[in-house]
């Protein structure tokens, strides 16, 4: 992309109270976004995070059996840090998560009992930026969720969740996607910059598996270089950027 093609990135929008976050694994919303959900609750904002596995299969010398409660009781504290108390696990497996039907019903349900009016998922596409390859598990979930705020108001569209008492919802008004390679929105990073740090920090298990760095180091240097590298388009200012759709 050319240096005139570049545009500045607007305010997301901020006239909602409830939001939902849907992403593949414990620790995703960590890398950045939760410095925005800080920033968000502490406006008395509603964040919920709903998560389609629990990351079981991503520490190469921790058995699934004991990594996914490790990583379900790190993400837990995790989300606590930025002030996020509801945090819920689908069940899906983690590595072979599949587009289709049954992830569109669960994150349809979870979007019903939620009553968002702001949906925050991952990145959706095959890359990062045209440079890295996405993972199969954050093309499904991003891609299924995208779907699920559209199937969540269709009372002929899993019909069997009305049977479970979950009423149709349409009143999300967008789905904001974080990692885009597309961003058109953002949101200042900086009064929650240090909360998303710590929260990163309390995927201490993962971090010490992922990188031979200082933990802190490593997650400082990282959110603050991508939320300053945001920041240029957004008035200077370190920020969380979001593809946003509108409904």
């Amino acid at each position: 992309m050319t240096e005139d093609k570049i545009t500045d990135l607007l305010p997301l929008p901020d006239d909602w109270r409830r939001a939902l976050a849907v992403v593949a694994h414990p620790d995703d919303l960590e890398y950045g976004c939760s410095a925005a959900v800080a920033a968000w609750t502490d406006a008395g904002r509603e964040v919920a995070y709903v998560l389609a596995s629990r990351g079981e299969a991503g520490i190469d010398t921790l058995p699934p059996a004991a990594c996914g409660p490790l990583r379900e009781r790190e993400q837990r504290a995790s989300a606590a840090v930025v002030g996020v108390g509801t945090v819920e696990f689908l069940g899906h497996r983690d590595g072979v998560i599949e587009y289709g039907p049954a992830l569109r019903r669960d994150i349809a349900a979870a979007i019903r009992r939620h009553r968002p009016e702001l949906v925050v998922t991952l990145n959706h596409r095959d890359t990062w930026g045209g440079v890295v390859w996405n993972t199969p598990d954050h093309v499904a979930v991003g891609r299924a969720t995208l779907d699920a705020a559209a199937d969540a108001g269709n009372r002929w569209i899993f019909p069997e969740l009305i049977e479970q008492g979950l009423e149709p919802w349409n009143g999300v008004r967008w789905v904001a996607v974080a990692g885009s390679g597309n961003p058109t929105h953002a949101v200042d990073a900086a009064p929650g910059l240090e909360r998303a740090v710590r929260s990163l920090l309390e995927h201490r298990a993962y971090l010490e598996a992922l990188t031979d760095q200082d933990p802190e180091t490593y997650v400082r240097d990282f959110l603050t270089e991508t939320t300053t590298a945001t920041g240029k388009r957004f008035g200077g200012r370190p920020a969380v950027s979001f593809e946003l759709f509108g409904r």
